[in-house]
């Protein structure tokens, strides 16, 4: 695929119709591990980014002060080391 001194690239039908990207919709781009990714912008994505961030805050929430207060960074590095 060859982009256009504009930035434009055409997306396949095929890979339009798997994403369910329509005519004349909006898309959301984003980098994910390097690699650039589009998506319609249904609101669809934005509800499941925003879930999996509120599961991850939860998270750290519930480990908040689980941590043994007596042991330093360096004990921690000997207890971990060639594991």
């Amino acid at each position: 695929m060859r982009v256009t001194s504009k930035g434009q690239v055409t997306i396949p039908r095929d890979l339009r119709e798997l994403a369910g990207i329509e005519p004349n919709s909006e898309v959301l781009f984003s980098m994910e591990g390097g690699k650039l990714t589009i998506v319609p912008k249904d609101g669809h994505q934005e509800r499941e980014d925003r879930m999996r961030l509120e599961r991850f805050l939860g998270s750290l929430q519930r480990l908040e002060g689980t941590g043994d207060q007596d042991i330093d960074a360096e004990a921690l590095m000997e207890m971990t080391r060639d594991r």
